[in-house]
């Protein structure tokens, strides 16, 4: 296993909570503290924390040091590698429908002649 590998299955294990999705949503809206992301969730200040640890090992986030302040920040790299990963399946899929619609247009002739020959209209 390559360590691109490694990190993407960092990444998948990362996006597969709910939470975290949530919190990379609202981080793709500018920087927020620890407190501003825990705002929504019915989760204590820990739990929360928890969630930013897994997504800054998966290198979603970054977290600042500003004083008393800690931002977190979204790192959209990691997403763009899933991105071209996923896009090598999006090709496969469109070539699939692809050759679907193709069969879908050789048979619609054919089934207008049978139709035509046993007296059925369209």
């Amino acid at each position: 296993m390559t360590e691109a590998t490694d990190q993407l299955s960092n990444v998948f294990a990362a996006l597969a909570d709910p939470t975290r999705r949530a919190i990379l949503a609202r981080l793709a809206d500018g920087e927020a503290s620890v407190n501003e992301l825990a705002e929504p969730f019915p989760v204590s200040l820990q739990a929360i924390s928890k969630h930013l640890k897994v997504l800054e090992r998966a290198g979603l986030i970054t977290r600042g040091k500003e004083a008393q302040w800690r931002p977190c920040r979204l790192e959209p790299s990691p997403l763009r590698e899933v991105g071209e990963w996923m896009e090598q399946y999006r090709r496969f899929w469109d070539e699939r429908y692809e050759r679907l619609d193709t069969y879908l247009r050789r048979m619609k002739p054919r089934e207008t002649k049978e139709e035509k020959e046993n007296g059925h209209k369209e």
